[in-house]
């Protein structure tokens, strides 16, 4: 029987397993992460930084229009629908429309209203 404490066996485990390179064990097989770039050696694949998201606003991105967006679309709707969007900018415009011509959308004024929409299409755009 081997006297051992599990906390050993296991790190002696993961390092005969992994090797000694220091990477841990989500580092050494992680099955979402390719390991080899799927899109040969000449491309890169990167992404966008993370925008800084605002709770108070329901987690929508910081930025100049957010607060307006927020209060202009909760009336109707949870934050979630906006932030799972990405549309065309012309499909915004489009959505806009319907929302105040169809849905009863309360319009605001047209620098509000280009406001709102500068910033949606800026942070949920198919076209960024």
């Amino acid at each position: 029987m081997n006297k051992q404490p599990i906390s050993l066996r296991v790190l002696l485990c993961a390092t005969i397993a992994f090797g000694a390179t220091g990477a841990s064990s989500q580092e050494a097989y992680d099955p979402m992460r390719p390991t080899v770039n799927p899109l040969g050696p000449a491309a890169s694949i990167t992404t966008a930084p993370a925008a800084e998201l605002d709770p108070e606003l329901g987690n929508l991105p910081v930025g100049l229009g957010a607060e307006d967006t927020y209060y202009q679309c909760i009336a109707c709707h949870s934050t979630a629908i906006i932030r799972q969007q990405h549309l065309t900018d012309q499909r915004w415009d489009y959505l806009w429309t319907w929302m105040i011509e169809d849905q009863g959308m309360y319009e605001p004024d047209d620098e509000t209203r280009d406001v709102i929409l500068e910033y949606l299409k800026t942070h949920f755009s198919s076209e960024r």
